[in-house]
């Protein structure tokens, strides 16, 4: 109990700052239950008040590591399982791009391009009306490369799977399908992290098992709104949180 203690007081949280910090992590993972992604650009705004990016990125990497096998544990036998060889490799590749353009590109540039396409995205598809109801197989390599290579730099690229899969297969399979991808994704960036040595921090294993009550809060709340949607009403609201998502890179990038 004494090294529990020590290890959260290395935080020093007060109360108003644990408040702050639950109800971003609730609202984020009422994103992740109804679109399967978005956490770090819901909870990464707020979070960035109390702690580095640095350790910010690794703690919603494990918590989404629970999330997303929680969300696909109930809906497994509704996973598309052509759709998700389909895009597995590309993701898998993408990851890989992503972490070497990491390692060796000015990443607040790549955050600011990102920004920029997914809100012109959102905007197209919000207002122009007259467009493909149904994305061909192919395009499951474009989006598959680019969502993982934006999930390893920015820790948020299930958008592109969600845009591609929400055109193939009806509400309840996409969401399916996309909750192993992101399964698949989160063991590949656990892995990375661990062999890194991030999570041989104490306080960060600690504060992620602090925040699993939030976590799970906010996906029984997330999942109880997309039982009250029509599909339509669904892709429409994943459309204005890529819009927000987007507009809150920009804004990221410019606060920098």
């Amino acid at each position: 109990m004494s090294v529990i203690i020590e290890g959260l007081n290395q935080w020093s949280f007060g109360p108003g700052s644990w408040l702050a910090i639950g109800l971003g992590i609730a609202l984020a993972y009422i994103v992740f239950g109804i679109a399967g992604f978005g956490t770090a650009l819901v909870a990464g705004p707020i979070l960035i008040l109390f702690m580095p990016l640095s350790k910010i990125v690794p703690l919603l990497v494990l918590l989404d590591f629970v999330a997303a096998f929680g969300n696909l544990l109930p809906s497994r036998k509704e996973v598309a399982r052509p759709e998700l060889l389909r895009l597995l490799p590309c993701m898998a590749l993408g990851c890989t791009l992503g972490v070497i353009f990491l390692l060796n590109l000015k990443s607040d540039l790549l955050l600011l391009l990102m920004g920029l396409f997914i809100s012109a995205y959102a905007i197209y598809s919000l207002w122009v009306k007259a467009r493909p109801t149904r994305l061909a197989a192919g395009w499951s390599v474009p989006m598959g490369i680019v969502g993982g290579m934006f999930g390893a730099l920015f820790g948020s690229g299930g958008f592109l799977y969600a845009i591609y899969l929400n055109s193939r297969l009806p509400k309840d399979p996409a969401r399916a399908t996309q909750s192993a991808l992101i399964s698949c994704s989160t063991v590949v960036r656990l892995s990375l992290f661990t062999v890194a040595g991030v999570y041989a921090e104490l306080p960060l294993l600690l504060l992620a098992a602090c925040l699993l009550p939030a976590m799970a809060l906010g996906l029984w709340i997330g999942r109880g709104l997309t039982r009250k949607l029509s599909r339509e009403a669904f892709v429409r609201l994943v459309t204005w949180l890529v819009l927000a998502s987007g507009i809150a890179l920009i804004g990221r990038y410019l606060s920098t």
